[in-house]
């Protein structure tokens, strides 16, 4: 998978502007606040159909203008892929490949597989079990749109539940019948996401650790560990269970939809006692674990966004990830930096093509 142009027009800050790409490591340097996330956005934004900071996708219009287009295109398996993504206010996103427009955006998921390192990342620590179960499943729907499929349905039919839910309460009514009809779908399904999301874990942990040891010279132990109702139940029986508790809530309070993955050091909550080098490490493990996967799974070295990362890592990590560079396991290479000379200084160490370009 390679990149060989991007064209924003009207995205975020920039006006009008296009990046011809040629080379394996590509770096866009300059002040803060003069875009370069915004560029790494918009290749992420062709990769998955939406912002990976932004998900009001009007706000990533720039300002005082009606709407915004980023045009893309790729070299895969041999073949040129345009992909472009584009959104006028008022109406629907659109997103095309060679001309085409997708009628679902998840038809999209894994056609150009990518993996991005950031700060925003620590989102994954410091926030809610939705942040993490959301990393668990854009990971697995990359790689089977079965599964995304089977998430959205899941989704649906919860929100529908939920609906019931607060109908019964306001109209002073119940109606076992429908409501088992939601239970006995929510149970196929969840049981489904709970088996993969299980099996997926099973594979993908190993490669995290290895991972968190090469980062960290195995300087300490970590964990990851899944967190699901379904280990002591299925959903039918936790419904049921729970059927009180969610008529008072007038919402779904059990299932799939509330697994969580613990980010554990030494079998402690990182959020309370992982140090800020020991976040910083077990964050970028877990998203070159996420690469390492999908490369495997796929077939494919999925393209790498680094956002202002060597600005967060200290020399020994720094050198790591070169020496993964300079072994080839990457394929193309996006960095954003605010210091052009330590960039230059860092990519110039590998035996790769680069090319650095000052905003």
């Amino acid at each position: 998978m390679f990149l060989k142009r991007i064209s924003l027009l009207n995205y975020k800050n920039f006006s009008e502007v296009t990046f011809e790409i040629d080379a394996k490591i590509n770096c866009f340097v300059g002040k803060n606040g003069i875009g370069k996330t915004n560029i790494l956005d918009a290749i992420y934004h062709l990769a998955n159909g939406k912002s990976y900071f932004n998900p009001l996708a009007v706000q990533n219009i720039k300002h005082h203008e009606e709407f915004f287009v980023i045009d893309g295109e790729f070299e895969k398996k041999n073949r040129t892929e345009q992909i472009l993504c584009s959104l006028k206010k008022g109406q629907k996103k659109i997103l095309k490949r060679n001309g085409k427009i997708y009628e679902k955006f998840s038809d999209h998921i894994g056609f150009i597989p990518l993996v991005i390192i950031s700060p925003a990342d620590r989102d994954l620590i410091i926030e809610g079990s939705e942040t993490r179960r959301k990393f668990i499943d854009s990971v697995i729907s990359q790689l089977d749109n079965s599964y995304l499929q089977q998430l959205i349905q899941y989704q649906k039919i919860i929100s529908q539940r939920n609906a019931l839910l607060k109908y019964f309460a306001l109209n002073h009514v119940f109606e076992t019948d429908t409501l088992s009809i939601y239970n006995e779908q929510l149970n196929q399904l969840g049981k489904a996401i709970f088996e993969k999301r299980k099996s997926f874990l099973a594979d993908f942990i190993p490669i995290f650790n290895q991972y968190h040891q090469d980062i960290t010279n195995s300087a300490e132990t970590v964990q990851l560990v899944y967190q699901s109702d379904l280990f002591e139940n299925d959903t039918f029986s936790l419904l049921e269970q729970n059927l009180a508790k969610d008529r008072a809530l007038q919402y779904t309070s059990v299932g799939v939809h509330k697994d969580d993955l613990s980010f554990e050091i030494d079998n402690f909550p990182i959020k309370k006692f992982g140090s800020q080098g020991q976040q910083k490490s077990f964050l970028i493990a877990l998203k070159l674990a996420q690469f390492d996967f999908v490369k495997k799974q796929s077939g494919e070295k999925p393209i790498l966004l680094f956002d202002d990362i060597f600005d967060k890592l200290d020399e020994f990590r720094v050198s790591k990830i070169i020496e993964m560079v300079n072994n080839d396991e990457f394929g193309q290479l996006f960095i954003s930096d605010t210091h052009p000379e330590r960039t230059e200084n860092i990519v110039k160490t590998t035996h790769q093509t680069y090319k650095i370009f000052n905003l």
